[in-house]
């Protein structure tokens, strides 16, 4: 157990039989932000039993520290964190309207603030070499995980708006656009294939499936594209929701699409629509992802849900967030869930529960 991920000892804390039936209730301690304690692990001490009946209500017991990092201004308007990525190294990388930022997952230290003043960063990838490639509202740029050195890519994109990347089993660098997807090789940094006429038109989402084929969310459903050949396999348009957002893969291969009404599985190969999962009926699920143990855990417009892959049932919800609007999810990450949120950054540790806003990314 991380130092940074728990407020006590570990004999403090044992696993509820029941998740949704206890909840803690933790010390304050301030390293990131004060503590809060989530129902979300199903984890309590040897007191505070709660009625399984009964909801959680948590409220901060102290104020904020002032800032960790007094000489940045953080622009109030401007606090989204729409994405996050783990370096080669360990380290997260996170992206904001703010900039992009490197900082430490284990203790949060910010450990380095790269000045992006006139670009929304709103998607990020690796390539196989270690370099971060940086997709904002104003074009694609390329960051050197070494040095943070910064470079502009003048690549002929169909849009300047980049919605999402991706860096396929080859190699590629996939950028979707809000007017088309284009292939590059992020090695020589040309264009190798442009499609302005997908079904759907903006890739929201892009995940890989088990064969290497790539999966768009669109405004209209999926869309199946081969990697090799650049050529559209098959779409799915009969989702609930319509608006794809959100894509991720199983570690049994289905794809897990979110939307602006619920979250559907589907079936890689023939597109069939597995699962309208239940739980998630009219919400609109904005970001999906799997942890280290296969647990979904998917971020929507009114908070976080932590579900089980294989029924849909609810583990349990993730509350006192800097907004209950959530853009982007990392898991096992420190041992930790970061979370990207519209108005700045939290985490949870996936050993306590605890809950803590980074107040380096959100408003003192």
């Amino acid at each position: 157990m991380k130092k940074s991920d728990t407020m006590g000892s570990e004999s403090q804390w044992r696993r509820s039989p029941n998740p949704m039936g206890r909840i803690s209730l933790c010390h304050v301690s301030f390293l990131l932000g004060m503590g809060f304690c989530s129902s979300i692990l199903g984890i309590a001490p040897a007191v505070a039993d709660i009625r399984p009946s009964v909801l959680p209500v948590y409220e901060p017991t102290a104020p904020p520290p002032p800032s960790i990092e007094p000489d940045f201004n953080l622009r109030q308007e401007n606090l989204r964190v729409t994405s996050l990525l783990e370096n080669w190294d360990g380290d997260l990388w996170v992206g904001s309207w703010q900039g992009l930022s490197r900082i430490d997952p284990n203790t949060g230290a910010i450990l380095k603030r790269i000045d992006l003043t006139n670009y929304n960063v709103e998607a990020l990838a690796m390539d196989r070499v270690g370099r971060i490639w940086v997709g904002t509202t104003q074009g694609l740029l390329r960051v050197d995980s070494r040095s943070n050195e910064v470079t502009k890519q003048n690549i002929l994109l169909p849009s300047n708006r980049i919605v999402s990347l991706l860096v396929d089993q080859r190699g590629y660098l996939w950028v979707g656009t809000d007017q088309g997807l284009v292939l590059i090789s992020p090695d020589q940094g040309l264009i190798m294939t442009t499609l302005k006429k997908l079904p759907g038109l903006r890739p929201n989402a892009m995940t890989l499936d088990q064969n290497g084929n790539l999966w768009l969310g669109t405004l209209l459903g999926l869309v199946q594209i081969n990697t090799a050949t650049a050529f559209p396999m098959q779409t799915v348009q009969n989702l609930s929701g319509g608006v794809v957002n959100s894509l991720a893969t199983s570690p049994d291969g289905r794809i897990w699409a979110g939307t602006l009404d619920g979250l559907f599985v589907v079936d890689p190969d023939s597109g069939a629509i597995l699962r309208n999962v239940t739980s998630m009926r009219q919400m609109n699920v904005t970001s999906v992802r799997f942890d280290a143990e296969g647990t979904v855990w998917a971020g929507t417009d009114k908070g976080i849900v932590r579900l089980k892959a294989d029924s849909g049932a609810v583990l349990g919800r993730v509350g006192q967030l800097p907004s209950r609007q959530i853009l982007s999810l990392a898991p096992d990450v420190g041992n930790k869930l970061w979370v990207g949120t519209q108005q700045g950054l939290a985490w949870v540790s996936l050993t306590t529960g605890i809950v803590r806003p980074h107040y380096g990314f959100i408003q003192p």
